[in-house]
């Protein structure tokens, strides 16, 4: 099964996969050149870094047909180290920002996933789309009108052009028929070749030039953190909304290796750290890429192009790479979630919006993502809480009253549930049935502990039934009413 897995990713789709490569290629250079604008250095550091970073998780990563590559999250993350510190130190951060992903692959921290909800990768992903929309403001501002024609047509051909022919992705006739547009009208408009200077040599094999020393590892391993799990984060949640779109699986553990490999062998040519792209993966299964094929040709191909063609890839107008991504901020916001927001709950849609408005406003997805994880969290314990309730009844005859317990508690439900207890009551036994009861936490240990202790001082005998096996041992392990030399504590001393 393995291997055929194998053969499937690499072969089963081969000339789909080929084209949207060479789509994604194209699309690539000049965000890798802007991501290294943004980080304070060369454009070929991020050029090579995305072509290392495609072509190795092409191999070991965990989801065929996402596109990893230098990103404008982690461009951030780098620019106090590289003006304080240098090329050299950013070289070094990528080397351990790497083995820090390896570790959380071997850590399993990819199923940390399972707490994202799906308001909070809707919130992720419209936030995403309009990033790459407001990214492509500034390329249509302050321009003559020769740029609203190009891009203009180039969306047209996006959209059209499929209604003709579907073999050959759209994107790529738009961006090869307005670039011979573009020379043959002499158009005096921005290109790629405008961006900055292109590489004309292959990489290289460097080792960082830093002291190895403790106070090296104390000037990188902050940013190696930090981009070590904003990259973890968006390359998750980009394999999470790619396993949507083709509905298929992927392996997030081996994900985190997979990035973590990728990062040290572009360290090691002269890249920057980088993570999957959502942007780009959009692209690439819109043009109908789905193996890993088409992830080893989007790298090698942009090698290829900026090395050897970089003449002509210079003259490719970004115009026409801005239609692509326009495409791709269309193609990527969830528009239904708009239309549903009548029909979730309020507390869904609050997580979804508050998602979107934090990445937007700090242009940071991992502080949106966290931002929208609590928020569910709180959400959910809060209606949990809710569901918990109690009955009781009282025996008369013998002056018993037994209290049945019917839910989940826990920190959010404690206090509530010490609240239905009367310990004013005169009674001669309480019977706390908790069948239907389970108690998950310490905090609730301590409520019990109270309800128990007080009824003693007010002269009831207290009997637990019912209790289950994994509540009896947290409460066997954590409660204290059978300990006399602690109960004073948990009554705080009163």
């Amino acid at each position: 099964m393995l291997l055929y897995s194998k053969k499937h990713d690499w072969l089963g789709n081969i000339r789909a996969d080929v084209l949207a490569g060479l789509v994604v290629a194209l699309a690539l250079i000049p965000e890798a050149i802007a991501f290294s604008i943004i980080a304070g250095v060369d454009p070929k550091v991020g050029l090579y870094a995305s072509f290392s970073i495609a072509v190795v998780t092409a191999f070991v990563g965990g989801r065929p047909g996402m596109i990893s590559a230098a990103t404008g999250a982690m461009a951030l993350l780098m620019v106090t180290l590289v003006k304080e510190h240098g090329l050299q130190y950013l070289l070094a951060a990528t080397l351990l920002t790497g083995v820090l992903q390896i570790i959380a692959g071997y850590l399993k921290l990819g199923e940390l996933m399972r707490f994202v909800s799906r308001s909070v990768v809707t919130g992720f992903v419209n936030a995403l789309a309009i990033l790459i929309f407001m990214a492509q403001l500034p390329e249509l501002t302050n321009v003559t009108w020769h740029v609203y024609a190009m891009t203009a047509a180039g969306l047209a051909i996006i959209y059209l052009f499929p209604l003709l022919n579907k073999t050959i992705p759209s994107p790529l006739v738009c961006i090869l028929t307005l670039t011979a547009l573009s020379l043959w009208l002499g158009l005096d408009i921005r290109t790629v070749g405008d961006m900055g200077e292109l590489p004309d040599t292959l990489p290289l094999f460097l080792w960082p030039d830093v002291p190895f020393s403790f106070e090296t590892l104390s000037i990188i391993f902050p940013y190696s953190a930090a981009l070590a799990v904003v990259g973890l984060l968006e390359s998750l949640m980009t394999a999470t909304i790619v396993d949507d779109l083709t509905d298929t699986p992927s392996d997030k553990n081996r994900e985190c290796k997979g990035q973590g490999i990728a990062n040290v062998v572009t360290g090691f040519i002269g890249g920057m750290a980088g993570c999957a792209m959502i942007g780009q993966s959009v692209i690439n299964v819109k043009s109908g890429g789905r193996g890993r094929l088409s992830t080893l040709v989007a790298g090698v191909m942009l090698l290829i192009l900026v090395v050897f063609f970089n003449q002509w890839v210079a003259q490719i107008p970004m115009a026409a790479l801005v239609a692509v991504m326009i495409m791709v901020s269309i193609g990527t916001f969830n528009w239904s979630s708009i239309r549903d927001l009548k029909h979730y709950p309020l507390s869904t849609n609050i997580v979804m919006l508050t998602t979107v408005v934090v990445v937007v406003w700090t242009h940071n997805l991992a502080f949106g993502v966290l931002a929208g994880v609590l928020l569910a969290s709180l959400f959910f314990a809060n209606k949990v809480s809710h569901f918990m309730y109690i009955e009781s009844k009282l025996d008369e005859a013998t002056e018993t009253r037994t209290y049945q317990v019917i839910g989940q508690v826990f920190f959010n439900s404690a206090d509530k549930f010490v609240a239905a207890f009367d310990f004013k009551e005169a009674l001669d036994k309480v019977v706390i049935d908790l069948h239907r009861a389970h108690f998950w936490d310490i905090t609730a240990v301590s409520a019990l502990d109270k309800i128990i202790i007080k009824f003693r001082r007010e002269g009831a005998e207290v009997e637990l039934i019912g209790l289950n096996e994994a509540s009896a041992t947290i409460v066997d392990r954590f409660g204290v009413h059978d300990k006399p030399e602690e109960i004073e504590k948990v009554l705080g001393g009163h």
